[in-house]
C-alpha cells in the first residue's frame, strides 16, 4: 500500500486544520512535507507532518 501523508498548516492566517497526500508507488522514497505546499494558503514554511 502506498505512503499516506497527514500534515498539518502551522500559518497563523490558514483556516486549513490539515489535509493528506496519498501517493503512488513511483513516488520517490525520499519525498516528504517539505516537497509540498499548503493547497489552501500556498504556505511551505508552516507544514507539519502528523505523526499518530
Amino acid at each position: 500500500m502506498p505512503k499516506t501523508l497527514e500534515v498539518r498548516c502551522t500559518s497563523g492566517d490558514c483556516e486549513l486544520d490539515m489535509f493528506e497526500l496519498h501517493y503512488t508507488y513511483d513516488m520517490p522514497d525520499d519525498v516528504g512535507v517539505t516537497d509540498f505546499s499548503c493547497p489552501y494558503c500556498g504556505e511551505t514554511e508552516g507544514l507539519e507532518e502528523i505523526e499518530l
